[in-house]
């Protein structure tokens, strides 16, 4: 949408006085000298509007206005102009002006919420105000001055970050302090299930007997051997994971030195990993063009008979914060931002009715199996699942990483994956000393379909976190779910 946006709408509760809304104005069709002029500014104050950098053609400029309606055009190489693609009218001695109606009501109204289960709010990550105040704009309110987002914009912001994740390098995602744990492919896969669950991590490159870093074991290869063993009929017992060394279980399935072409032919795989002087940008795109969830950081050394350092993990999530911490305090540079994410052509949406045109998002029941969720997991390439009730309200979530609670007290040997719900398996993950309750922490990460992308961009880039359920506020039903990758995917274009 060219014209403009609102950059922020700041409460009026319990405030006296003028509320001012700042609002950007753009004109995205090139000139030397670009001008805006209003009402607001009593059609005398001709207000400067700056070039965008990277983008020669499109100007803008912030203009604090009070609620109410508005005129305004502009003065382009002094020639007056308006944006054909916003909404216009005819207003007597000024000719064709261009019009926006700006609304704030001062005293928001409680939503209505349902009665909530004890403890519910600690384990279920939301901005609470969402929850208990709507914001209403007036008939009169051009919803498409909030809901379309337009190429200019687009690509400004675009540009921005593509300059930024260019020129600056994975080198600056390494920790000053820390450790990083690498595997070796002998190990048993059940010793290597006990790891990664006491250590707390989730992904783990593993070396050879040369010392050379030849893949990774993640989640998805527990998940795989679960179900493989369960599917020859046999228990999950420790005997048997005992016999199965991450070398014998990757050469198995042809993930660790080979892949087979589209021919039947076999050939050297290769690990995907970055250089520590890569650029960010080079890093987010081997991540998102080969579906991983990290990309090791590997040194090589220039002399003969060195081996290779590993560096660090890096992921989407902490490149991410870093793009928030750059733009931290110029957010009003990249426009997109300010959008809601539903006015947004990212993220999965649980489609409306009569629609057929989107990817159905899978939820289960709690007390559905913990079979038929890996099956999903595996076959539905999803990272995570949403658990919900009866009425489609979000309880709790089952992610890939999961798998790894069931080294707690060697579970893997006692469970049956088909007579096992979800419910009881993320129980079994808990800390003995927590509460005997469903939700399990700070699991369920959630926004809402009008939070701003740069707020979801913020509750990404924490730790940890991978995606964020999208619920309807009050009832909390389930909307959607919107990932890092679907963030790079659209920042990247």
């Amino acid at each position: 949408m060219y014209g403009l946006s609102n950059d922020a709408l700041p409460g009026t509760s319990g405030v006296t006085g003028v509320v001012l809304i700042p609002t950007r104005f753009v004109w995205p069709y090139g000139g030397r000298d670009v001008f805006l002029i209003g009402s607001f500014t009593g059609w005398a104050e001709h207000v400067r509007m700056s070039q965008v950098e990277g983008c020669p053609t499109v100007f803008q400029t912030i203009h604090s206005l009070t609620p109410g309606y508005h005129q305004y055009k502009f003065l382009v190489d002094g020639e007056w102009r308006h944006d054909e693609r916003q909404p216009f009218v005819t207003a007597g001695n000024y000719g064709v002006v261009n019009v926006i109606l700006l609304t704030r009501d001062p005293d928001p109204f409680p939503a209505i919420l349902t009665p909530e289960t004890p403890g519910f709010r600690s384990h279920m990550d939301v901005d609470s105000d969402a929850f208990q105040r709507v914001v209403t704009l007036s008939d009169g309110m051009l919803p498409e001055a909030v809901h379309v987002i337009s190429e200019a914009d687009l690509e400004v912001s675009r540009h921005r970050i593509s300059v930024y994740l260019s020129t600056h390098t994975a080198y600056e995602l390494l920790p000053e302090s820390g450790k990083v744990i690498a595997l070796d492919v002998n190990l048993p896969i059940k010793q290597a299930f006990h790891i990664l669950y006491e250590q707390g991590i989730h992904v783990a490159p593993l070396l050879d007997c040369l010392g050379q870093f030849v893949g990774v074991l993640s989640p998805l290869d527990f998940i795989l051997i679960m179900r493989e063993l369960g599917n020859r009929g046999s228990n999950l017992t420790e005997e048997q994971l005992e016999t199965h060394t991450i070398y014998a279980w990757k050469e198995g399935k042809l993930q660790l030195n080979r892949r087979i072409d589209q021919n039947g032919g076999v050939f050297p795989r290769r690990l995907i990993h970055a250089g520590p002087y890569e650029s960010l940008k080079d890093v987010s795109l081997k991540i998102l063009q080969n579906k991983v969830a990290t990309v090791p950081i590997i040194h090589s050394p220039s002399q003969e008979g060195s081996f290779p350092e590993l560096l660090h993990i890096a992921s989407l999530s902490e490149i991410l914060k870093c793009i928030c911490r750059h733009f931290r305090h110029s957010v009003s540079s990249l426009p997109i931002l300010q959008q809601p994410i539903c006015a947004l052509p990212l993220g999965t949406w649980v489609p409306k009715i009569g629609e057929s045109n989107h990817r159905p998002v899978t939820m289960l029941r709690p007390n559905a199996s913990l079979s038929s969720a890996l099956s999903w997991l595996v076959e539905a390439e999803v990272s995570s699942i949403p658990i919900v009730d009866d009425n489609g309200s979000l309880l709790d979530i089952y992610s890939r990483s999961d798998i790894t609670a069931l080294a707690k007290d060697r579970a893997y040997a006692q469970i049956h994956l088909d007579e096992i719900s979800i419910h009881q398996a993320l129980q079994l993950g808990q800390d003995a000393n927590s509460p005997h309750s469903f939700f399990n922490g700070q699991r369920c990460q959630m926004c809402l379909r009008s939070d701003s992308l740069h707020k979801v961009m913020e509750k990404l880039a924490n730790p940890g976190v991978r995606r964020l359920i999208i619920v309807e506020a009050g009832s909390k039903r389930v909307e959607g779910i919107i990932s890092l990758s679907d963030i790079f995917r659209f920042l990247l274009g």
